[in-house]
């Protein structure tokens, strides 16, 4: 594609969000009273300032971190059978696992993963990354600094949690629509991070187009945010965008566990008769893009699940989790 200084994208810049169904969370238990702290565990000048018990293997974190500007954020555990943040030689094949625009760190509590059997050998962490942080450090006109949502996720948080809460340095993971980007950039840019990855409806390859460009701007100016403080402007900081694409990362991704899935934006099983969706049907373009690229980089572990009649929906992603979850629990190692 050619982005040019006429390029209908400059009109956008200040777009609203375009139309896209709230990833609210539908898990509705009532918070629980905050647990004792445990003994301070600091990494990076992060640290968890308050435990809660959410519900019965539900343990949020509130986390101090120095990469969001000290502000204070959650991120809630799916803990195993057995877990005890106390014990220290306790170590747990750990799943990452990323909320997607518009959503937050509870997005995930409202499908069935409490139900899942093999998830009790595994600590399942769903951290907070904005209401559309985009799993990136902000750009913020060359100035960097808050929030930089990678390095709090790939630096602070997972040293505190390896630290102190009973994670191992054995990982994959995984995430819907922004988290599926999520998910590939930080096994990308990360090498040794993740030993395997699965997106469901992601955002694959941004810059694919100009549609592909206007719509994730519209959602970086969302909430009234300057859509330039994130990776720039797609022209000027073009260097910075294919860093954050995962179609111009796929050499890095080639030795890894990829699953992809995405439906093509039409009516399917669990939607109503005639109902379309432009935001999915411009994911589907954008994960078939990042397949072909991966197969061009010569990546032996590919699975695709374009599933042709789909939507931008929870039921499809949790049926996807499901899908994907033999192949990631394989890389765990865990039977």
């Amino acid at each position: 594609m050619s982005l040019t200084k006429s390029s209908p994208i400059r009109l956008l810049i200040a777009a609203i969000v375009l139309a896209f169904s709230p990833l609210t969370p539908t898990y509705a238990a009532p918070p629980g009273p905050a647990a004792p702290v445990a003994p301070a565990v600091r990494s990076s000048g992060a640290e968890v300032v308050q435990v809660t018990q959410v519900a019965d293997r539900l343990t949020d974190l509130s986390v101090r971190s120095p990469a969001l500007g000290n502000r204070i954020v959650k991120v809630r555990l799916l803990t195993p059978d057995g877990w005890n943040p106390k014990a220290k030689n306790q170590h747990w094949p750990t799943f990452w696992l990323l909320h997607g625009c518009c959503g937050d760190y509870t997005s995930w509590s409202g499908t069935d993963i409490a139900q899942i059997a093999e998830l009790r050998k595994v600590l399942v962490v769903m951290p907070e990354a904005g209401w559309n942080g985009w799993y990136s450090d902000w750009w913020n006109y060359g100035a960097g600094g808050d929030p930089a949502w990678e390095t709090f996720h790939t630096v602070e948080l997972r040293h505190l949690l390896e630290q102190g809460w009973g994670a191992s340095s054995n990982r994959v993971v995984a995430g819907l629509s922004m988290g599926g980007q999520g998910a590939l950039l930080y096994a990308a840019r990360h090498p040794g991070m993740f030993r395997a990855v699965a997106a469901y409806s992601g955002s694959a390859h941004p810059l694919l187009n100009d549609e592909s460009v206007n719509r994730i701007m519209g959602f970086f100016a969302g909430q009234g945010n300057d859509p330039l403080r994130v990776w720039g402007d797609p022209v000027a900081q073009r260097g910075i965008w294919a860093a954050h694409d995962p179609y111009y990362l796929a050499q890095k991704l080639k030795s890894l566990p990829v699953y992809l899935s995405c439906g093509d934006g039409t009516a399917g099983p669990f939607d109503p008769p005639g109902k379309t969706d432009a935001l999915e049907a411009d994911f589907n373009r954008q994960n078939h893009a990042l397949a072909a690229q991966l197969a061009r980089v010569g990546a032996k572990h590919v699975t695709t699940n374009f599933y042709g009649p789909g939507t931008h929906g929870w039921l499809y992603w949790q049926r996807e989790l499901h899908s994907s979850l033999p192949m990631l629990l394989s890389a765990l190692h865990v039977r």
